[in-house]
């Protein structure tokens, strides 16, 4: 387009630019600091905007969640001792190994060593199939 002078744009904007020195001063990036300017300029968040925050996908923050652990760890259930030493015992009195049970159980043999470890969380639907190839009543993990 032509500009009231009877310039075109780029011409002017080259005579603009001919005047602009570059400025060497050096550029300082800080963390905000909490209850800092982080809230107005951040649009509402509390924590600031970027690669480094600590917030999981919900939005919440984990330092938060990390603080909350200390008054009420949220403990996943456990197979219970009783559970473990049925399906061993049931296991065992019909001649079978861990491998032998999660093969008819078509699963893999780590899901019943940690069973009977005690380290799975417990199935009620899984518990059932033991059940039905052990031919024996198990504990039941409770709802």
């Amino acid at each position: 387009g032509i500009c009231s002078e009877g310039t075109t744009h780029t011409q002017q904007a080259e005579s603009n630019m001919s005047h602009i020195a570059q400025d060497w001063e050096p550029v300082v990036l800080r963390k905000n600091k909490p209850g800092g300017a982080a809230g107005a300029a951040g649009g509402g968040g509390s924590a600031p905007k970027g690669g480094t925050s600590k917030q999981t996908s919900a939005g919440v923050d984990i330092r938060k969640l990390e603080a909350d652990d200390d008054d009420a760890p949220m403990a996943l259930p456990k197979v219970s001792l009783d559970l473990r030493i049925a399906i061993a015992q049931a296991r065992q009195a019909k001649g079978m190994s861990q491998k032998d049970l999660a093969a008819k159980l078509m699963i893999p043999p780590k899901t019943i060593q940690e069973y009977e470890a005690g380290k799975a969380i417990p199935n009620n639907a899984l518990i059932a199939k033991i059940e039905k190839n052990l031919g024996c009543k198990l504990p039941r993990a409770p709802k």
